[in-house]
């Protein structure tokens, strides 16, 4: 191997936090050789596999007088331009930017308003060598080139493991994180701080960028703030009873897609007028789904005009039988009890007598409001 009498390394991708002069093996240099470092880096000289001298920017003479902890080690006398057999680690001190980390599995937390959760999060760091000697012994090794690509694996994880230890202690809710990201991302900087440091890495600055909980989770907040923007919970429940009356309306309007004709005649004409009468069990399924067990709204009795709950069979005044139908004498169509025209061929049904109101429970009865045929 010829003898190396100039040392130096410029890294033209910007990429290499560390690359070895000979990348394998060891070099063959001799006293009075030329070692240039440049201003962003370090140089580690190591003979017989150990470290010795850090050198700083500059042009230097590897001479015994200059390498006071290597003359020591070398035999004196050197005869001249003895050649010995070395290797020098040039050490960036550049800052690495946007380095990126993030959970690969989420992380279990324990929310104060949707118990056990599952959260992701991810975010940006950069990250400066301040110890080159410390770093090139506990991290490179005898590797000939190391790129920041290869630590990000490890920094990854020693912050996702931080990540849960702060998140169980200083967040109550995922409703909260919006507000906590700054002091997170601080407390994240400050808590691996000194993981980092005891390898020679220190931590300029930190981001996260976002803490995310499941979609399921999602779906509930975007509830929450719906029900806040209307006016709170009751008034929530009351325009999504609205909503499902008004898309069941538009279905019943358009023939109900291609089903059965007189099923979609039935529900126009129940909300033509206005109560729900005739729509049998179809809107309460619906309302029930989308209330989620909310406070149920009221309909008027169209016998009696009384507020009644909604989808009850029976009005609980009069005994009005909510959910009968009648037959159209001139085309058969079915329709709600209590129609005054058939919306299919116009034909007045004004003299069709309402439905029989259900027996007294102990008289065998009818009610007093009960018209007699």
């Amino acid at each position: 191997m010829a003898l190396m009498n100039l040392i130096e390394f410029v890294d033209e991708q910007g990429a290499e936090m560390v690359h070895r002069i000979p990348e394998q093996g060891s070099g063959e240099f001799k006293v009075g050789s030329q070692l240039i470092v440049r201003e962003n880096q370090w140089g580690v000289f190591f003979r017989d596999g150990k470290a010795y001298d850090v050198f700083g920017p500059g042009r230097h003479t590897l001479a015994t007088q200059n390498i006071p902890l290597l003359t020591a080690v070398l035999t004196a006398p050197l005869y001249g331009d003895t050649p010995f057999r070395s290797e020098v680690y040039f050490v960036s001190q550049r800052t690495f930017t946007d380095l990126k980390w993030g959970t690969t599995e989420p992380i279990l937390f324990r929310d104060s308003e949707f118990k056990m959760i599952r959260l992701r999060s991810n975010g940006i760091y950069t990250i400066q060598i301040m110890d080159p000697k410390l770093f090139v012994v506990k991290i490179v090794g005898t590797r000939g080139i190391f790129t920041n690509f290869q630590i990000e694996d490890f920094l990854r994880g020693v912050i996702v493991g931080r990540l849960a230890d702060i998140l169980g202690e200083h967040l109550d809710s995922v409703l909260d994180l919006p507000r906590y990201f700054d002091e997170l991302g601080a407390g994240l900087k400050a808590r691996i701080k000194d993981d980092l440091a005891q390898y020679g890495i220190a931590v300029v600055d930190f981001l996260v960028n976002a803490i995310s909980p499941p979609d399921e989770v999602q779906k509930r907040i975007d509830e929450r703030s719906g029900m806040e923007a209307v006016g709170g919970m009751d008034r929530y429940f009351q325009f999504k009873a609205a909503q499902a009356i008004g898309d069941l309306a538009k279905g019943a309007a358009g023939g109900g897609g291609g089903g059965d004709s007189t099923v979609g005649t039935a529900a126009a004409a129940g909300l033509g007028l206005g109560t729900g009468a005739g729509l049998g069990m179809m809107i309460p399924s619906m309302l029930q789904q989308a209330m989620a067990g909310g406070a149920q709204p009221k309909v008027r009795c169209p016998n009696c005009g009384k507020d009644i709950p909604f989808g009850s069979k029976f009005c609980p005044e009069c005994g009005y039988n909510l959910s009968a139908t009648i037959t159209c004498p001139k085309c058969g169509a079915t329709l709600p009890a209590g129609s005054k025209f058939c919306p299919n061929c116009g034909q007045q049904l004004v003299g069709t007598p309402p439905p029989a109101a259900p027996p007294a429970a102990d008289s065998g009865e009818a009610p007093a409001e009960e018209e007699k045929k």
